[in-house]
């Protein structure tokens, strides 16, 4: 049986499919994701209480380089073999090289189900590739001549975005105060981290279903990009993870989330900054393509991917 948030996520999809009346109000949609970017950030930060120590640069460093390579490898594919516009490239290759706070939710929930050994600063990773992939895009495209925002303000919009905000500052948080400091908040917010889960999931199997529905055959060449580079990002993950010698729950949060596209921070930075670009070919193929193939497939093949090779 599949853990139960994807259930809630094949629910929503299925009611989006069947053009029901059900739907998670804008309000509640907002709280939740919230509540649990903000989770993900203090359970992280406990995770490092007492801690955290400067040797742990040396593998942080070559995961937040991946940020940057990703973007970088996929805009030429995008732009020669998917034909997309530059603006669109430069769109669809910052969405990929950033990274989904749901996928990863939904991969710790994983984790925790089949008992696997993850390392404390794990969260951290979510952290690290949120970023770069936004900042290279944006930059690229100024350096192409089309960027209306200069440099300090595509820095700061990457920096001061909901997502990274809640999830660096959970994090912070969780590592000052710790498992006992944040007693009094642990079992609503904490305990309740598979609540939000799914019904956050909910709500993105409704989105799915809504970004599908009908089916834009004539972008093909996308919707091929679409379900099949999760299978190849995710390689680059375990790669990283097993160079870097990471325990296996470690390596599928790292495979997860280079698997994974943004569909939160990036669309809110690349609206702003790459007007021309089309944020809804962008949905299609991160919320509409690779998050299901991730959530429903991806995520246990890459599981006995990693567990065949340790």
């Amino acid at each position: 049986m599949p853990d139960i948030v994807i259930v809630f996520f094949l629910l929503g999809l299925v009611a989006g499919l069947l053009k029901s009346d059900l739907r998670v109000p804008s309000a509640v949609y907002e709280t939740l994701s919230i509540l649990l970017m903000l989770a993900l950030g203090l359970k992280g930060g406990m995770a490092l209480h007492g801690r955290a120590e400067w040797g742990m640069l040396y593998q942080l460093l070559p995961i937040a380089s991946l940020g940057v390579l990703i973007p970088l490898l996929i805009y030429p594919i995008l732009r020669r073999l998917v034909q997309l516009s530059t603006e669109n490239a430069v769109s669809i290759a910052a969405h990929y090289g950033s990274v989904s706070a749901g996928t990863f939710a939904v991969a710790l929930a994983l984790i925790a189900q089949s008992q696997l050994p993850i390392a404390p600063e794990t969260t951290l990773y979510l952290v690290l590739l949120e970023l770069p992939a936004l900042i290279v895009m944006l930059l690229w495209h100024q350096r192409l001549g089309n960027q209306t925002q200069s440099t300090f303000a595509v820095v700061h919009e990457a920096l001061t975005s909901r997502s990274v905000l809640l999830l660096t500052g959970g994090i912070i948080i969780g590592w000052l105060y710790g498992p006992v400091g944040l007693e009094p908040i642990t079992p609503a917010l904490i305990g309740g981290f598979k609540t939000f889960l799914a019904l956050f999931l909910l709500e993105m199997g409704i989105c799915t279903a809504r970004a599908c529905v009908p089916l834009p055959v004539h972008q093909w060449r996308l919707l091929i990009f679409a379900a099949a580079a999760p299978f190849g990002l995710a390689w680059l993950g375990i790669a990283t993870g097993l160079a870097l010698n990471l325990p296996a729950g470690s390596i599928l949060a790292l495979a997860a989330l280079t698997a994974s596209a943004s569909y939160i921070a990036a669309p809110v930075a690349i609206r702003a900054a790459v007007p021309k670009a089309d944020i809804g070919l962008a949905m299609l193929a991160s919320l509409g393509v690779t998050f299901p193939i991730n959530v429903i497939i991806g995520l246990p093949l890459y599981q006995s991917w990693i567990q065949s090779m340790l």
